[in-house]
C-alpha cells in the first residue's frame, strides 16, 4: 500500500530491470528515542521479509542519505531513484542533499505517498482552516481514493543479492535515549497494525462519532503509531472504515474529516510555513495578542523536568502526561488541554511552544509528525500550535495569559467526561 513503491516498480518492471529498497536509517532524529526506533526497526524487518518473498532486495543502510544513497546508486548501477514525501523541514533537506550528489543522468522522483491527496495538489497555499481545504480535498477524493493496484513478485533479479542484515548491530549505531522504554500495548509492523484496523472496525467505529471526545470511553482508531510510521497507509484505513458507511454513517464521516481533511490540512501547514514549529508561525492576530499578554501572572510555573514527571497541582493535567509517558499516546482530547495548560504554566508562548514538542516528540509513538506541530484531532498527535497558537482557529473573549487563544479549563473538562475516573487510571504509583 505505497504508492512510490508501487510507482518504483511499474518503471523498473516497464525497463526489464532489478528493484531495490534502501531505508537509510540515521543515527538520531529531532527527539525520538529508542521507543520510537525499535517500533520502526521491528517494522522493518516485516518489510524486509516480505521484500525477500517478492524477490526484491531490502538493504538497510546506515548513516544519513547524502552520506550512503549516493554511492549506493553508482555501484549497483541504479538507473533511476523514487523516493516518498514528508513535509518537515529535516526530511525536506535530506532529499534536497541526495538530490545534488546523484550522478546527472540518474532520474530522481517523489512520490507523495502517506497523503491521499498529494501535498502539492491538494492546494498551492498555506490554507487559513478546515473549511478552505476541506472542498478542495474532496474534490479530489475520487481520483486518489482509490484501491491500490498490487506489488507483484519482481521477475527481474539483481545481479547480486542484498547484504544479510544485523538488526541487532544497527540498535549500536544510534545516538537515542534508551531511557524511554517501549510500549507494551502496540506491536510493531503492519499485521499488528491492520489487526488494530481490524478491531476498530469491529468494536469502536460504531461509537467513534458520539464518544471520540471521552477518555473515558474506547472509541478510538489507536492508529496513529503506525500510520506515523508507515506501517499502514491511510488511504487503506480510509478504504476499509468505508465500507461501513451504511451502518455507521456519522462515525465515518467523522474519521475521515479526521483522517483526512484535518490530516492532510496539518500537512499543508507545514510544506507551506517554514516556522511551523514556532510562535513566528502563527497569524498575526495571534502573535499580537500572545505577545501582548507574555508578561501577565502566571497562576502556576513549571519547570520543564516538573512537567516531564507529572507533578504539577492539576491531577488531570498529571494523569494525562503520564498516559504519554507509559503508553507513549495521549487521548485525544486531553491533548488539547494538556497543551494548553502548558502555555498557561510556563514563563512565555515560545517556552510554552518548545516544552509542548519537545514532550511530544519524546514520548508519543506518533510524534515528530506534521499533526503535532498542529492538529488538536483524537487520531492526531497535540495539536501544538493548534493549542497554544490559534492555527486554524478563530479570535475568541479576550483573557489573562491567552489573550484571544481558546481556552480550556478543568472545570470544561469536568462537564465533558468524569475527569475522576480518567485520573484514577493514570494515578501516580509514588
Amino acid at each position: 500500500d505505497n504508492w512510490a513503491f508501487l510507482y518504483a516498480q511499474r518503471l523498473a518492471l516497464k525497463q526489464e530491470l532489478p528493484l531495490h529498497v534502501c531505508f537509510c536509517l540515521v543515527p538520531k532524529f529531532l527527539e525520538a528515542t529508542i521507543r520510537h526506533y525499535r517500533f520502526m526497526l521491528r517494522g522493518l524487518q516485516e518489510v524486509a521479509e516480505e521484500c525477500a518473498e517478492l524477490n526484491i532486495p531490502f538493504h538497510l543502510l546506515l548513516g544519513y542519505a547524502k552520506d550512503v544513497l549516493p554511492t549506493f546508486v553508482t555501484e549497483h548501477g541504479v538507473g533511476g531513484l523514487v523516493t516518498d514525501f514528508s513535509p518537515l523541514r529535516l526530511p525536506r533537506q535530506w532529499v534536497e542533499d541526495v538530490r545534488e550528489r546523484l550522478p546527472e543522468d540518474v532520474p530522481f522522483a517523489q512520490v507523495d505517498a502517506h497523503n491521499i491527496v498529494p501535498c502539492w495538489l491538494a492546494s498551492l497555499k498555506q490554507e487559513y482552516s478546515a473549511r478552505t481545504i476541506r472542498g478542495k480535498i474532496h474534490a479530489q477524493l475520487p481520483e486518489f481514493l482509490t484501491e491500490f493496484p498490487p506489488v507483484v513478485r519482481h521477475p527481474h533479479p539483481p545481479s547480486c543479492p542484498a547484504q544479510p542484515i544485523a538488526w541487532e548491530a544497527c540498535y549500536s549505531s544510534l545516538q537515542v535515549d534508551h531511557t524511554v522504554k517501549e510500549v507494551e500495548w502496540a506491536t510493531p509492523g503492519t499485521a499488528a497494525g491492520m489487526a488494530v484496523l481490524k478491531s476498530f472496525i469491529a468494536e469502536r467505529l460504531k461509537s467513534f462519532s458520539s464518544h471520540r471526545n471521552d477518555p473515558n470511553k474506547a472509541a478510538l482508531s489507536n492508529l496513529s503509531p503506525w500510520l506515523h510510521f508507515g506501517q499502514v497507509s491511510t488511504q487503506r484505513a480510509i478504504l476499509e472504515v468505508q465500507k461501513h458507511r451504511r451502518s455507521y454513517k456519522d462515525s465515518v464521516d467523522a474519521f475521515v474529516e479526521e483522517a483526512v481533511v484535518r490530516r492532510e490540512l496539518a500537512e499543508n501547514f507545514c510544506y507551506y510555513n517554514e516556522n511551523y514549529d514556532s510562535v513566528q508561525g502563527a497569524y498575526d492576530w495571534a502573535q499580537t495578542t500572545l505577545q501582548l499578554h507574555a508578561k501577565d501572572k502566571r497562576p502556576y510555573l513549571y519547570s520543564l523536568q516538573e512537567l516531564e514527571q507529572g507533578t504539577t497541582h492539576d491531577p488531570l493535567w498529571n494523569a494525562a502526561q503520564l498516559q504519554m509517558v507509559q503508553e507513549g499516546k495521549m487521548h485525544g482530547f486531553l491533548r488539547m488541554y494538556w497543551a494548553k495548560k502548558i502555555l498557561e504554566w510556563t514563563r512565555s508562548p515560545e517556552e510554552a511552544l518548545q516544552f509542548a514538542i519537545y514532550l511530544n516528540d519524546r514520548y508519543e509513538l506518533d510524534g515528530r509528525d506534521p499533526n503535532g506541530y498542529l492538529t488538536p484531532v483524537s487520531l492526531c498527535p497535540a495539536g501544538c500550535l493548534w493549542s497554544i497558537c490559534g492555527i486554524h482557529d478563530q479570535g475568541w473573549a479576550e483573557r489573562p495569559i491567552f489573550g484571544k487563544i481558546r481556552y480550556m479549563n478543568y472545570a470544561g473538562c469536568k462537564r465533558k467526561f468524569d475527569v475522576e475516573q480518567f485520573e484514577r487510571r493514570y494515578a501516580p504509583t509514588h
